[in-house]
């Protein structure tokens, strides 16, 4: 049976902003983003938006702390009503299953030696649940984001640090996603749909030695998910050197797990780093590298070469400019002109994804003292605005012109492929 990503049509889609990080120390807030900006309260709301405004997708997260708030104890009465809503809605979800966070009770968070076993758990479960109206899912968002703000630079639970740190949690990570597909492909069947994402991280500069080891580096989880680190790969020895082991590589090898669909996160504001000798930088919020603005460009390239490394339909799984009403207009235009392009020369880009549906809140919110409202990213078709406490979701004209792009004629004629 035809699905969205193999009908050669254009999907528009838009996106909740769901990271979770609930575990606090001193100094450090929990980041619940459906807490932070009312989706608690306001979800079924905010799912009529998202269908209002003319998208056929959303991607939406499950706060796997809050479902699972103690060992073998399971609480599905508000994920029940979420899914009712879709339901009802004609919406379909691409339902996020990791992003970021742990439960409360893991103990050492994704270092556990269990935790690849318990997300796979988690993972089967809601695909279970839900076998009979939800079939497409991300088993773990940006993972290679993820592996470097909790595995390099320490700043996310559970703190590791260095080489070593980064190598721990992306073997992890990838031996979670890893178990967590497989599970869910026994529940669904061919009728699964797994949208891989992660960032799409570019680099430029004069530190040729390192831009080279970060492009390698930028697809280390994805390439491990998929089996193609093998002896051979140019980050073999890295991650040998840093705590694998030969027959790490060998399970990883022997049973590929390759997306259906191959999702890039893009923002052309922050997606290419500028890696200069002489001038190191960390990463990450504390010690960022400096950025450069390729708009289109950048797109465009990631998007060709996703399609290329991984042979399957692409989608823009994010995208927005943090700005002004009119900036993220002209970005959405233009974003939108591109992918038709590539669509035009024959690369199958499946969706369009505007992120979010309304504003978020950066995540140096967790170490901040400051309000939320310091914190508010301006980048949603709806913003929000504080009155009396209560979160107001004030639509901009970028609703309309989302929905006019949703609904262009253009969509619906299926790429037809340029190779020879």
């Amino acid at each position: 049976m035809t699905s969205w990503h193999t009908d050669g049509a254009l999907h528009f889609a838009l996106g909740v902003e769901d990271t979770f990080v609930p575990q606090e120390r001193p100094g450090e807030r929990a980041i619940d983003e459906y807490e932070l900006t009312q989706h608690y309260e306001f979800w079924s709301g905010d799912l009529g938006l998202a269908a209002d405004a003319g998208a056929t997708l959303l991607r939406w997260g499950v706060p796997w702390y809050r479902v699972n708030p103690a060992p073998d104890t399971w609480e599905w009465s508000w994920l029940d009503r979420v899914m009712d809503r879709f339901a009802e809605l004609g919406l379909r979800p691409v339902v996020d299953l990791l992003h970021y966070g742990t439960p409360l009770w893991l103990d050492s968070q994704f270092a556990h030696p269990d935790y690849p076993s318990h997300v796979a758990e988690y993972s089967a479960r809601v695909a279970e649940r839900y076998a009979d109206r939800v079939t497409d899912y991300t088993p773990v968002n940006e993972p290679m984001i993820h592996a470097l703000f909790s595995g390099e630079y320490a700043y996310w639970p559970p703190y590791l640090a260095g080489p070593d740190g980064l190598v721990t949690m992306a073997g992890q990570l990838a031996r979670g996603f890893v178990l967590a597909q497989r599970a869910m492909r026994d529940v669904l069947g061919e009728r699964g749909v797994f949208v891989h994402v992660d960032a799409g991280m570019r680099y430029a500069g004069d530190d040729v030695p390192l831009i080279e080891r970060l492009r390698q580096q930028v697809h280390l989880v994805e390439d491990l998910v998929t089996g193609r680190v093998d002896a051979a790969h140019p980050l073999a020895p890295f991650l040998l050197e840093h705590g694998f082991r030969d027959d790490d590589l060998g399970w990883f090898a022997a049973d590929p797990t390759p997306p259906d669909v191959m999702g890039v996160n893009y923002y052309p504001r922050h997606s290419t780093e500028v890696v200069s000798a002489g001038k190191p930088h960390g990463g990450g919020f504390r010690d960022p590298r400096p950025t450069h603005d390729d708009g289109v460009t950048g797109l465009e390239e990631l998007l060709r070469a996703a399609h290329a490394r991984h042979g399957v339909p692409v989608a823009l799984t994010e995208t927005c400019v943090t700005a002004s009403v009119a900036e993220r207009l002209a970005w959405l235009d233009a974003s939108v002109d591109a992918v038709h392009r590539l669509r035009a020369d024959g690369v199958p880009v499946a969706a369009y994804t505007w992120w979010p549906v309304f504003d978020m809140y950066e995540w140096t919110y967790r170490h901040s003292t400051a309000p939320r409202e310091a914190h508010r990213l301006t980048m949603g078709l709806w913003e929000l605005a504080e009155r009396d406490g209560v979160l107001h979701r004030v639509a901009t004209p970028l609703v309309d012109r989302f929905r006019a792009h949703a609904h262009d004629p253009r969509n619906a004629v299926p790429v037809e492929s340029k190779e020879s």
